[in-house]
Order: structure tokens, then C-alpha cells, then sequence
């Protein structure tokens, strides 16, 4: 077995005996502080009537339509502004500041605009990772060397063809990047969204643990947050950079 894997392991124990040394203490009641038992007990019954399950699918149902949205917004529109400056002196100065608004910032507005219903966290997801993955993109673009794009230019290539063969494929690294923190920023709005009104996500379930004094099934959920989260930046991203790596010489030998 890899090493880093008997580390992570070896880690995972140590704060599993942790917590339930914690647990078993008596600082906290067991009510308001349970065991990694107690935990996985509700778990498995969440497991078992299947409620984690329609959660889980709903709450990815909408976070990955909403970040797909989000990509396919933020992408072009981030190339774009870094390469008209009368865009980014304009719609730049708009999304410079949204990039300081939270996204639970905008779930008042998508409410009354929308009703409640999925479309308005729908909208939260939207606004809470498109606007990252433009300055992400619009910043790696403008990073691209000069030579790429007279070059390409010397050679015959312009307008759309240069955006798809030149820009793009040079400005990926940056779109990765900008990609990572879109996803992070989305499924955070999306928790922040359905912890608010009835919605059957993930976040109204660990919700309706807290209304019912529940802290197992709070917990419980909270893991299963984290692990689609881990999941996400390991198997999917992780993967990806690991390619990029390989394929530019810079993966570690």
C-alpha cells in the first residue's frame, strides 16, 4: 500500500479514537456532542429508508446544473474580458465587486424573484461560483505570453479560431484553477440555500436534525457533505491537474 494512503489512515483513526474519547469525557451531554458511533448508527438508518440517498441526488441534481451554468458563463466571458479592454473596464469593475459578495447575499433576491422554489437556489448557485471562475479565467488569459498570440497571428489564425485554438488551450491551467473554486463556491451556496427553506437537499435534511435535537444525524450529514466535497477535489480535479502535470513535465519524480 502507497504510504500516503497508511498515513491518511493511520490519521483518520487517530481522530476517530479522538473524538470518542471526547464523546465518552462527559464535558458535553451526549445529545449535543454524540460519538462516531452514535453517528454511524444514524447513518446506517438513513442508509437503510433511503432518505441520505434522495437527498444526496437532489443536492447534486442541482449544484451540477447550476455549475454548469456557471461554466459555461463564466469561461467565455472571462476570455473575453481579458482580451477587450472595454469589457473589463466596464462589466470588470461589476464583477470585481461582486467577488466580494457572499453568496447567501443573493438568496433574499432570488426568493422574491423567484418564489420558493429550485429555481431560486438555483440562481444562488449560479451567481455564487460564476463570478470566481471569470476572474480565474480572465486573470489566466491576460497571464498568456504575447509571443503565442503573434504567432499565431503570423501565421493566419484569427478571430474565432484564435480564441478556440490559441486562448483557450494556453489558458487552461487557469480554467482549471478557476473551475476548482467555482465548484467549492457552488456547493457552498447550495448548502447555504437549502439550509433556508424546504427544499430536500442535503442541507434541509441536516436542518431538520438541528429543529429535532438530532446532532447525529447533523453530523452525519455534515460527513456526507465533506466526502462528496473530497470526492469532487480528489477524483475529479485531482485527476485532471495530475494530467496537466504529465503532460507539461511538471508531475513529481
Amino acid at each position: 500500500m502507497d504510504k500516503s494512503w497508511v498515513r491518511r489512515i493511520i490519521f483518520v483513526v487517530g481522530l476517530l479514537l479522538l473524538w470518542q474519547l471526547i464523546a465518552m469525557s462527559g464535558l458535553w451531554n451526549k445529545t449535543l456532542f454524540p460519538g462516531p458511533l452514535q453517528v454511524i448508527q444514524r447513518l446506517s438508518a438513513m442508509v437503510s429508508d433511503g432518505s441520505i440517498f434522495i437527498a444526496t441526488l437532489v443536492s447534486l441534481k442541482r449544484v451540477l446544473l447550476g455549475y454548469g451554468m456557471a461554466l459555461a458563463v463564466g469561461i467565455p466571458l472571462g476570455i473575453l474580458m481579458a482580451r477587450r479592454d472595454w469589457l473589463e473596464q466596464t462589466l470588470g469593475m461589476i464583477v470585481s465587486g461582486l467577488q466580494a459578495l457572499p453568496s447567501i447575499c443573493w438568496l433574499p433576491l432570488a426568493l422574491l424573484w423567484f418564489g420558493l422554489n429550485d429555481t431560486a437556489i438555483l440562481f444562488v448557485v449560479v451567481m455564487g461560483s460564476m463570478v470566481s471562475i471569470i476572474v480565474a479565467v480572465t486573470d489566466g488569459v491576460k497571464n498568456i505570453p504575447p509571443t503565442y498570440v503573434r504567432a499565431a497571428r503570423t501565421m493566419g489564425t484569427w478571430r474565432l479560431p484564435l480564441y478556440t485554438e490559441v486562448l483557450l488551450p494556453a489558458s487552461l491551467p487557469s480554467i482549471l484553477i478557476g473551475a476548482k473554486l467555482g465548484w467549492g463556491y457552488a456547493w457552498r451556496a447550495l448548502m447555504s440555500g437549502e439550509l433556508l427553506f424546504v427544499s430536500l437537499g442535503l442541507g434541509h435534511t441536516l436542518m431538520m436534525g438541528r429543529e429535532l435535537a438530532d446532532m447525529s444525524q447533523v453530523i452525519a450529514v455534515m460527513l456526507i457533505i465533506m466526502a462528496i466535497g473530497l470526492t469532487a477535489d480528489r477524483a475529479v480535479f485531482g485527476t485532471i491537474e495530475n494530467r496537466f502535470r504529465q503532460r507539461w513535465g511538471l508531475a513529481k519524480t
